[in-house]
Parts: structure tokens; C-alpha cells; sequence
């Protein structure tokens, strides 16, 4: 972690690119969250008019003309017709699997492309038989270079060389046991169970200290603990447009060595570029770890004994999506140190073992399968069936100054592309348990079925984002 892989993957796919006359690099990103950042990093590289996002977070260009800047730009996003796109996962994986045209008209695009997947560890345990299928399938029949970029590499091996057993594998960076030692910047401490209180004390007693967390719960609960004084809350139930101010507000009292003591759920892992002297990790899987181990001592200015991540397990427990990876976590820590090389394979190797069948857990592969058997392709069905967010969730509106003329368009019912990605940075996503929660408090404005407007503006916080058990009671009478 924290080895400069944003720059050199990029520079790498543009030698790669001119080399073998590719036609475009296609930049794949875990989160929103990151994807800005690092689309600015490409830009400065690159030029401005290089680089395409897309993501539901992006809103359509402004200018002289905005007609026919956003009819350019929604064509552009539609086809990923520039030089570097970078998009999500999710945008990435799904238009492979759809069935709507507006989603496959980019295919096309991805021929003869590098596709660079950053934080390549994120991909999907229960889809990651059909994604490794389909990066074997662009690869060996579509002309396309895949590079797999992460400081915790899954183990893909067995899996491509099955899907494409032709495909030549290659460490781009065959030399990582010489440079191991200059990136073990940090020290890891097993810490055994604390409770919130004890955790808050430990975090108050720092300067500067990042806690990673596995609930938003948990998130927040933890910050209200915390001594005011530099004090941080970040996670998705923070509307984007805050996520970035308060991050840009950390990195700046972290240059200037004022108090700055985070809370965070596990958005901060992948790619965040923050550098803190502590870190404290409710225990999670290898990979989650490691990452988060990135986030302390990541420019190398202190000694790894200064540097301490603390690995603890929470008196709440996790939820049960992590138990798997937690058991193949320790089932891999048993037998290495967590920095040592050979701790990651272990861990993937347990985690995939474990999942067996799960790792297509609908079965995708074989109804092509059978499909083809026939020429009956269940195109539609396969659509509706790899959502790589399973639980679906429903966008809740924050009001804010910025945003009222947009929600009145809302309002109005003038339903556009550009305005629901203008919309974008001021929306969290909401999980049907806590929309209900709310929906029962008469808390929310509906528009439609797949989004609302909170109307109790007093259950949002800037610091602390959306509540999610709100007081019910609260009714409206016409």
C-alpha cells in the first residue's frame, strides 16, 4: 500500500497501449468514493479533455452551450467513447450481464482496450466466478489487456487460467521481495475486544488516530464519544458533497499536526489517500486489514515501531457479512505475520475454499450454459439476476441551499439524466429497513418509488450524515 500504483498502472497502460495499438484505457474503481480522485490524478497527467467519468455521482459538463455539451457528454458515457474512462465496478461488470441497449452500447468500446482494475481484491466473492470469466473472455477474444492493481492481490490464477487457459499471467512488478522492506512501514498489535467506551478513551489519549469500524452504527456511535476538538465521522451515510469537504478538512489538519481523530467505516480503505501516525481496525478480513494499514505511516516519514495498527475486535460484534472473511483472516494469521507475503494467498485460498459454490451464488456461468446448449441465451434473466449490490437501496435527498432549485425540477417531475447526476453528491443510499424507519416517522418526501426527499431536515447531520433510527410518532393530516 501506499507504493504509488494509481500513477505507475496508468503509466504502464499507456506504454502498453502504444506498444500493441490499443485503443483506449478503461479505468475499473471499487467506489465513488475515490473515483473523483483519482480522475483528477489522470487529468493532470493526461489533460482535461482526455478523461470520461462515469458514475452515478457525475453530473454533465457545464457550458456556453449546455444543450449540446450534455447531448456530447450523455453520448459519451452512453458509448465510453474517449481516450481514459474510468468508472465503477458496479457500471463496469453489470453492462457486461445487461439486457438494455442503453447499457450495451458500450461494449463495442471495450475492444482493444487496457481495462486496469484498481483495488482488484473488492471484486465480489459472490460474482466472482462470472467476473473472472468475463475479464478472460475480453482478454482472450476481444483483443483486451487486463491488469489486476491492488497491494493485496486475490488469488485469480487457477480461476483464468480455467476460463481462458491460453492467457499468459505476469507479474508486472516481479521484484516485490526486494522492495518489501521499504513498504513495512507499520506494526501490528492484536488487541482482543474493546468496548466502545474503551475504544473512545484509547482513540481520545491521540493526537492523530483513524478507527475503521464495519457498521455505520457502530460509525457513529464511536464519534459521540470522541472529544470535540478534531473530531471526524466518515461514511456513506454522508451525503458525497460532505464526504469530500470533510476529508479535505482531515488532510489539512493532519499536514498542519492539529488534533485529528476519525472514525470511519471501511470507504477510507480503498485508495483514500490519508497518512496517519495510528490506526485501530476492528478485525475484518486480510485484505480489509492491510488496507487499512495503508492508511498509517503511508509517506514513510515515521519508524514502523512508531506506526502502530491495532487490530480489535468490537464488544458489538460484525455483522454477519464479514464472518467468513474474519475466519479466513485468522485461519491465515495463524500460521503468518500479516505483512508476510505468503499471509495474503493464505487468506484468499481459505476465503475461496470456504465459499465453494458462493462464488457464483446464481449460478450465472450455468445458465449460459444451458442457454447455449439450446441458442436460448437468458439474456434478461441473467440482467435481472447479477446485481452486484445485492440489497437494494432507495436515494434519500438532502435539502441543502445548493440543491433547491434542483429538487423543485424534481419536484416537477423533470426527470432527466443530467439532473439526477447533478442531484448525485447529495444523496445517500438508504437500506429498506431504515427507510421504513423513517417513511413510519412521516420523515421523507417521496417522489417516486426510487427516491425521496428528506423532510425532517433535523435528521441530518454534517458531521455525522443521516439518522438512522429516528423517534416515530410523527403523522401529517390533510
Amino acid at each position: 500500500t501506499g507504493g504509488g500504483k494509481t500513477g505507475a498502472s496508468m503509466a504502464f497502460a499507456l506504454e502498453h497501449a502504444k506498444a500493441h495499438g490499443l485503443r483506449r484505457i478503461v479505468y475499473v474503481i471499487p467506489y465513488t468514493s475515490i473515483i473523483e480522485q483519482n480522475s483528477a490524478v489522470f487529468r493532470e497527467m493526461l489533460g482535461e479533455d482526455c478523461v470520461l467519468e462515469h458514475h452515478s455521482n457525475m453530473a454533465p459538463a457545464v457550458s456556453e452551450n449546455p444543450d449540446l455539451a450534455q447531448g456530447r457528454q450523455i453520448r459519451a458515457t452512453e458509448n465510453w467513447d474517449a481516450t481514459v474512462v474510468v468508472t465503477t465496478a458496479v457500471q463496469f461488470f453489470e453492462s457486461l450481464f445487461a439486457a438494455k441497449p442503453s447499457q450495451c452500447r458500450k461494449l463495442h468500446n471495450l475492444a482493444r482496450s487496457v481495462i486496469i482494475f484498481d483495488e482488484a481484491q473488492m471484486l465480489p466473492v459472490p460474482y466472482l466466478k462470472p467476473c473472472v470469466a468475463a475479464m478472460a473472455e475480453l482478454v482472450a477474444n476481444y483483443g483486451c489487456s487486463a491488469v489486476l492493481c491492488t497491494a493485496t492481490q486475490p488469488s485469480l490464477g487457477s480461476l483464468l487460467n480455467r476460463y481462458a487457459p491460453s492467457l499468459s499471467l505476469r507479474e508486472l512488478c516481479p521484484n516485490t521481495a526486494e522492495l518489501l522492506p521499504k513498504f513495512r512501514r507499520v506494526t501490528f498489535q492484536q488487541e482482543g475486544a474493546l468496548s466502545n467506551e474503551e475504544l473512545a478513551a484509547r482513540l481520545n489519549r491521540k493526537n492523530q488516530v483513524l478507527c475503521i469500524v464495519n457498521s455505520r452504527k457502530q460509525a457513529q456511535d464511536a464519534y459521540a464519544l470522541l472529544e470535540r476538538e478534531g473530531r471526524y465521522h466518515l461514511s456513506t451515510l454522508m451525503m458525497p458533497a460532505h464526504r469530500r469537504r470533510k476529508l479535505n478538512e482531515i488532510r489539512e489538519r493532519l499536514k498542519a499536526g492539529l488534533p485529528c481523530r476519525v472514525v470511519s467505516t471501511s470507504l477510507v480503505e480503498a485508495g483514500v489517500d490519508v497518512d496517519f501516525p495510528t490506526v485501530y481496525r476492528a478485525e475484518a478480513g486480510l485484505d480489509s486489514i492491510l488496507q487499512a494499514a495503508g492508511r498509517c505511516n503511508r509517506e514513510g516519514k515515521r519508524s514502523p515501531l512508531e506506526s502502530v495498527v491495532h487490530i480489535f475486535t468490537s464488544e458489538s460484534g460484525s455483522p454477519p457479512l464479514f464472518q467468513r472473511n474474519i475466519k479466513a483472516a485468522n485461519s491465515a494469521l495463524r500460521q503468518y505475520a500479516p505483512d508476510d507475503p505468503g499471509a495474503i494467498k493464505a487468506y484468499f485460498d481459505a476465503l475461496y475454499q470456504w465459499t465453494g459454490k458462493g462464488l457464483d451464488q446464481k449460478d450465472i456461468l450455468g445458465q449460459w450454459e444451458r442457454g447455449s446448449q439450446g441458442v436460448q441465451f437468458p439474456f434478461r434473466l441473467v440482467a435481472e439476476q447479477f446485481r452486484l449490490i445485492e440489497q437494494h437501496t432507495t436515494t434519500v435527498y438532502i435539502p441543502t441551499k445548493e440543491n433547491a432549485s434542483l429538487l423543485e425540477e424534481l419536484r416537477w417531475g423533470q426527470y432527466s439524466r443530467g439532473l439526477l447526476r447533478k442531484l448525485g453528491p447529495f444523496g445517500v443510499e438508504v437500506y429498506p429497513q431504515h427507510l421504513e424507519a423513517l417513511a413510519r416517522g412521516g420523515h421523507l418526501e417521496w417522489i417516486d418509488e426510487e427516491c425521496a426527499v428528506l423532510r425532517s431536515p433535523d435528521l441530518y447531520s454534517e458531521e455525522t450524515g443521516l439518522t438512522l433510527e429516528p423517534e416515530e410518532g410523527q403523522a401529517l393530516f390533510g
